[in-house]
């Protein structure tokens, strides 16, 4: 499996009623434990005063990762920026330090 790095951003629609938002947040948090679950999402970050996130995920590849995130309720409002990435050799979780 590939790793990526992904920044979404959700915009939800003007005129949106809020019981729909409230109904696709709920669905999102339960699909996201899915794709846990199933190996694809691995770390999810928000950053602090932002409403966007930060996640590393899984997948054979980016075609993949994108057929994946688009299993997410709230893709429809979202815009993503997706970077492949890999492993650094100075990275300190491969020499053994504590992460």
């Amino acid at each position: 499996m590939k790793e990526f790095l992904v920044e979404l951003t959700t915009t939800v629609p003007e005129g949106t009623e809020a019981a729909e938002v409230e109904r696709r947040r709920a669905a999102e948090a339960v699909r996201a434990a899915e794709l846990a679950r199933a190996g694809h999402l691995v770390r999810l970050w928000r950053p602090v005063g932002e409403l966007r996130s930060i996640g590393l995920w899984r997948a054979a590849d980016k075609a993949e990762l994108e057929a994946v995130l688009g299993t997410l309720p709230l893709w429809p409002w979202m815009t993503s920026t997706v970077t492949a990435v890999h492993s650094h050799p100075n990275d300190p979780a491969a020499a053994g330090y504590a992460v």
